[in-house]
Parts: structure tokens; C-alpha cells; sequence
């Protein structure tokens, strides 16, 4: 999915949420700002936003002398997604169909993203979620997908996600026992998207293989995986997508067993899907 021009404002309206979220004095606001605006003019309009964003991050970081710029507001978010477990597990348990209501668990979870335009709250986000449809619904096609898989990537997306996906893997193992999964995260600190050490942390570990892909963008580029990643990654049976960052590298990829699962969060991602803006989808691959 190649970068639109209302990506462009998006992006910027990141980094002046970083300066705001981290509280930077006036002179770094005002190289970044700088810096934004430098980036942002040289974008190659051949590649999609989390390519084109991905060096303007880092140098963000650099600029602010920080590793992780969003480590406090990662680690929140996941604190804060704890709380929300037992009313997820007793939904899921509760429900007729538990894989069928773990994924919608999954997809509620999507909207902990500090990079989104709106940040929900969180609790009324979750029940809403259960009571709402698939504006795109190819759950029976991932159902029939995982019933013959033995091996299941799963792409993680933002930290505090990993609350919710961590439930969700669980009620599939309890459904398909023999399944092994592979649970990739970002190869270093971009946004507020997982790393090795934010899957650690929060016990994904006791699930899955937890799989650093190497990759340093905000969103699954496959060129950019390494050779251990991508050995898994082209062997699997079932990949399960999470969030509009890897669908926007992925989405036009043909021939994989993927499914994508996210919240509908822009307009340039509405119109890729042929959804409305704040549908949730769930995308078989092309």
C-alpha cells in the first residue's frame, strides 16, 4: 500500500504528539519539528507509510537522546489492559462460539494505539467491540485455516495489545493443541509497537515462541526480516495480522495464508479495505 498524501499530515501530527506525550523543551520541539517537515519532503511515495516513517522516528530518538521514545506509555498501556482480562475471559468463556469471541478479543485490543488520530477509552471500546459486526468478516475461512495448521504466525502490533492476543492465543492451543506459535515483534523500539522485551515482560512467552523479525518498522516489511524470521514466516500454515501498520504492509501481498485483524483508525485505510472509518475487519489475504 503505497503512501497517500493524507499520510503525510498524519505522520507529521505524530511527531508533534511525541513532543506533547514527552513533555520536550522548546528547542528540541523545535528540531523535530524541523526534522518532520525534512523527512517528510524526501518520502519515497513508491513505499508505504511505515517505510517512509520508520527513519523519522529514529531520528526523533536520536534527537531526544532516548532508545524507546514511548517506554513509559508502552508499559502503561499493558498495565492498563490487565485490568480489562477477567471481563475478556468471562466473555469468551460465556460465549458459544469461544474462538469466535476471542477474536473480536483480539481486535478490541487493537484500539490501545497512542499512534492513532482518536485514543479510545478503553472500557467502552471493549463492549462495544463484542456487539459489533465485521464490516468484513472472513472469521469461518480463518476458523477452517487454523483447523489444518500445525504452525501459526501471529504478527503483534502495538504493546498493551499483547494483553489481549496472549488471551486469544490461549483459546486457540485449547481449540487446536497441536498448533505451534510463532509470536513476531519488532527488531528494535519504533512508536509504541512491541518488542522482544515489552513480550517478555508481559508473559507471552508461556504461549508462544516469541520470534524477533529484525524488522524496524512500525508494521511487518518482509524484505527487511531476518533469515530467522523469515524461515518461520514462510513456512507457515496460518498468519494472523494485527493492526492497520502491517496491513498496510501486507494487504496487497498475494499468496499468504493471512488474516488480518484491526480496527479501521484513518481514512487512507478505510478506502484500501473498502470499509468505514472505525469498522473492524477481519481480511483474508489476497
Amino acid at each position: 500500500m503505497k503512501i497517500d498524501e493524507r499520510c503525510l499530515t498524519c505522520i507529521y501530527d505524530q511527531t508533534k504528539r511525541v513532543c506533547e506525550l514527552l513533555h520536550v523543551n522548546d528547542a528540541e520541539a523545535q528540531a523535530i519539528d524541523a526534522l518532520a517537515h525534512r523527512k517528510i519532503q524526501s518520502f519515497d511515495r513508491n513505499q508505504n507509510p511505515p517505510q517512509n516513517a520508520a527513519p523519522l522516528y529514529e531520528a526523533m530518538a536520536e534527537i531526544l537522546k532516548v532508545d524507546d521514545l514511548y517506554a513509559d506509555f508502552k508499559q502503561a498501556s499493558s498495565e492498563k489492559a490487565k485490568a480489562f482480562l477477567p471481563f475478556c475471559e468471562q466473555k469468551i468463556r460465556m460465549s458459544s462460539n469461544t474462538l469466535f469471541e476471542a477474536t473480536k478479543t483480539a481486535v478490541a485490543g487493537n484500539v490501545i494505539d497512542l499512534a492513532a488520530v482518536v485514543l479510545y477509552d478503553l472500557e467502552e471500546e471493549l463492549e462495544k467491540i463484542y456487539h459489533t459486526p465485521f464490516a468484513i468478516d472472513d472469521f469461518k475461512a480463518l476458523e477452517l485455516q487454523l483447523q489444518k495448521s500445525h504452525t501459526l504466525v501471529y504478527l503483534a502490533d502495538n504493546a498493551g495489545e499483547e494483553i489481549f492476543d496472549k488471551l486469544y492465543i490461549q483459546t486457540i492451543k485449547a481449540l487446536f493443541p497441536t498448533i505451534e506459535v510463532y509470536y513476531f515483534v519488532r527488531g528494535r523500539p519504533i512508536i509504541n509497537d512491541l518488542t522482544c522485551k515489552d513480550a517478555f515482560a508481559s508473559g507471552m512467552d508461556e504461549v508462544a515462541l516469541i520470534v524477533d523479525s529484525g524488522v524496524p518498522t512500525p508494521g511487518l516489511v518482509v524484505e527487511l526480516m531476518n533469515e530467522h524470521a523469515r524461515n518461520i514466516f514462510e513456512k507457515a500454515e496460518c498468519i494472523i495480522s494485527k493492526g492497520m501498520g502491517n496491513y498496510e504492509c501486507l494487504g496487497e501481498t498475494k499468496g499468504l495464508p493471512i488474516f488480518f485483524l484491526f480496527k479501521v483508525k484513518c481514512d487512507v485505510v478505510a478506502q484500501a479495505v473498502g470499509a468505514t472509518l472505525g469498522s473492524i475487519i477481519c481480511k483474508q489475504g489476497i
